[in-house]
């Protein structure tokens, strides 16, 4: 079997890869290769033709196809080295890398360091416990995106949707301008999981109705879907009787939540999180296997591709300064082991780790560990809440001192919520005293 040699393989040509393999090339790695499954880069990014990316990034508003864009001609521009058409099989121990593609056949690849980019995937029917037939008109709803998008096929003219998040309320929209009748959005939740912009412009400015607390509990049809029965749910997510309802229709497009694309991850002896499905990294985004990298939504579903590629932007830089403190080790004839986040030569070695804590409303936070010293001057420290909080704070605590409390008119779990962890502020707490615990929490008052 071939096997190749590369300082750092990036695994997908998303979003997050593109924006990994840039900063990596910028932070002076130029052995770098990316691998893509797909027949060309970019990743979900080429099925979203609405507008709305790019705010943050690049100060104008793109589509996906034309954000994608941004970041490919970037890739092309270093002339990084990308493989499309390639499936990666597995990831073994020693950060060896197995991929097979039609030119190649089966061969493996020897990372210096390697960064996770797999995106995520979307909830199936079958994890819904959705009774009756398995008939046609049963889409996802990315899937019926990337019909309508790039086939050209309209799934389906009478729509229920199943779940609000933002890929179902934007086909809602998408496929209302097609001519379709989208009858309802039902979410089983009390609130929706999508953006409040993507309930307003999709949805409301449309007279779409959605149905909180309610959920799909039949689908009627053999061939084709010619109906489904909806009721209401109580507090534990259990079908009311006497609420059922049935809505006639011949196509249900789900959303109902993604999933980090983590079945590669499984094949190391990586540290994952239970609540994100995702792995535990530390503020390099580094995993607990040394040179093993990851961002983007394998490691937390992101509601913005612009946060996806700045946090993308850090692992790549992290993950060639990995390397090029290996090679600098490797080249003085020392011990090769180094600290499994990125380091560079001219950094002092961080004097404790600690975990990042979730509570109170908080359902986990990115990155879950924290190294002090710091060696950024600012660490940004994503999570999400649990439910929907109104005039509530978000507070951090270091060493059960409150340093940060901020109040938030509304906080929603479908929002991405973010605070900055300052050197500066930290260190003037306390001074030369180790760091021991950090959390992140809402308060009341």
């Amino acid at each position: 079997m071939n096997r190749l040699q590369k300082d750092i393989v990036i695994i997908g040509g998303g979003p997050a890869g593109l924006a990994a393999a840039v900063s990596a090339y910028d932070a002076g790695c130029r052995n770098i290769l990316i691998l893509e499954r797909d027949r060309e880069l970019g990743g979900i990014l080429n099925q979203c033709i609405h507008n709305g990316f790019g705010l943050h990034t690049f100060g104008e508003e793109l589509t996906g196809p034309e954000y994608a864009g941004r970041f490919i001609e970037r890739v092309k521009e270093r002339k990084i080295a990308y493989a499309l058409g390639t499936m990666v099989l597995d990831l073994k121990e020693g950060n060896i890398v197995c991929a097979m593609n039609r030119e190649q056949g089966v061969f493996e690849i020897e990372a210096g360091a390697i960064v996770l980019a797999m995106g995520c995937r979307e909830r199936a029917r079958g994890a819904l416990n959705i009774p009756g037939y398995r008939p046609a008109g049963i889409y996802s709803a990315g899937t019926a995106q990337y019909y309508v998008n790039r086939e050209g096929y309209l799934p389906g003219r009478e729509v229920v949707i199943l779940g609000s998040g933002d890929i179902g309320l934007i086909m809602a929209r998408r496929m209302t301008l097609e001519g379709a009748t989208v009858r309802c959005v039902a979410e089983i939740q009390p609130y929706s999981g999508g953006l409040k912009r993507n309930i307003v412009q999709c949805l409301d400015d449309y007279n779409i109705p959605l149905r909180l607390r309610t959920t799909v509990i039949d689908i009627i049809g053999r061939k084709r879907v010619e109906a489904v029965v909806l009721a209401r749910v109580d507090e534990n997510n259990k079908p009311i009787p006497g609420t059922e309802e049935t809505v006639p229709c011949d196509t249900l497009l789900l959303s109902c939540g993604l999933l980090p694309e983590n079945e590669l991850t499984k094949g190391l002896p990586v540290e994952m999180s239970s609540v994100t499905r995702g792995p535990v990294v530390d503020d390099h985004y580094a995993t607990s296997v040394p040179g093993v990298f990851a961002c983007g939504n394998v490691l937390h579903v992101h509601d913005l591709v612009d946060y996806v590629s700045r946090e993308a932007g850090l692992a790549g830089r992290y993950a060639a300064e990995y390397v090029a403190s290996r090679m600098h080790t490797s080249d003085a004839g020392q011990d090769t082991q180094v600290h499994s986040s990125a380091e560079s030569k001219d950094t002092p070695v961080h004097s404790s780790t600690v975990i990042c804590t979730a509570e109170h409303g908080v359902r986990y936070t990115v990155p879950e560990k924290l190294h002090f010293p710091m060696q950024e001057d600012v660490v940004d420290v994503k999570f999400r809440v649990d439910n929907i909080y109104r005039d509530h704070y978000v507070s951090v605590y270091v060493n059960g001192e409150r340093i940060q409390h901020i109040k938030k008119r509304i906080l929603s779990p479908g929002e991405m919520e973010t605070v900055k962890l300052l050197q500066k502020q930290i260190g003037q707490s306390f001074g030369g005293a180790d760091i021991v615990s950090v959390t992140v929490r809402l308060e009341e008052e």
